[in-house]
């Protein structure tokens, strides 16, 4: 199966503000490099609340799916 990278990163716009400047610079400088299997991860991630997925990236809430973790690693660098 293949990922539709363009609806991957249509996604990724939030409505949350804080996480939404996040996935704008991480559109910028990651997007363009990531396999699909890292493309599939964050398709994965998308689904998750703003909320929830705010606070993994900010550190506030562990990320408990292993394969998620380098995903939420590349969202995090500032």
């Amino acid at each position: 199966m293949s990922i539709n990278r363009g609806r991957v990163r249509w996604q990724c716009r939030r409505a949350l503000l804080e996480l939404d400047l996040v996935f704008t610079r991480f559109l910028e400088r990651e997007f363009d490099r990531l396999t699909d299997d890292q493309v599939a991860d964050l398709a994965d991630l998308l689904h998750l609340d703003d909320y929830e997925l705010w606070a993994m990236v900010n550190g506030s809430k562990p990320c408990e799916v292993d394969r998620w973790k380098e995903m939420i690693t590349l969202l995090s660098q500032r």
